[in-house]
């Protein structure tokens, strides 16, 4: 039987990995991309991604009420968490404070000093991450950790959200050398 983290990672590989040259939103260039929303919005991906977050939140010891991230790419990663869960409510960082409405910048779960867990698809500079870590803590929420569904070792961004982060700790649930290593198998396997 395989681990629901091994066949995350086979997902991830099959539907977001792709190889070219891309620009990446960090304004450099790579042979490379990660598309983790091909995966976290499909069926058996946002069922495999809620359950591999829960697992590594679990295994941390976070205990957070409650979930979020930086809209776009964290949106599909909240929801999963938040049903695989059953107790653990979510969260979205809008990039800018509303200018309608109640102006509001942090959606959905709202309460002051709960416990909280900063997500990201993909982490290359972190400025998403280190944006949605900002915007929690400006709102009154205690940051207890942050994860990322692929880190891409770009040495600089995983630094800098650790240290945004600090004291809470940064992890990842995969690096891009295993999804791009995942995807290579596939290639040689056909599928």
């Amino acid at each position: 039987m395989v681990s629901t983290r091994q066949d995350l990672l086979r997902l991830l590989a099959a539907k977001s990995f792709r190889l070219g040259q891309f620009k990446l939103s960090s304004g450099g260039t790579s042979d490379y991309y990660i598309d983790c929303r091909s995966t976290t919005l499909a069926a058996k991906g946002a069922r495999l991604t809620g359950q591999v977050f829960l697992d590594e939140i679990r295994a941390c010891g976070w205990k957070p009420k409650a979930i979020g991230g930086l809209t776009m790419g964290a949106d599909p990663i909240v929801v999963a968490v938040s049903l695989a869960s059953g107790d653990v409510d979510g969260f979205l960082v809008r990039k800018a404070e509303k200018t309608h409405g109640m102006g509001q910048r942090v959606e959905g779960f709202r309460e002051k000093g709960a416990r909280v867990v900063i997500v990201d698809d993909v982490c290359t500079t972190g400025s998403s991450t280190i944006q949605a870590i900002q915007a929690a803590r400006e709102f009154g929420f205690t940051v207890v950790g942050a994860a990322c569904l692929v880190e891409r070792e770009e040495a600089a961004g995983f630094s800098a959200v650790a240290e945004a982060a600090s004291p809470a700790p940064f992890i990842s649930v995969f690096k891009s050398s295993e999804v791009k290593a995942a995807h290579m198998r596939l290639q040689q396997d056909g599928k």
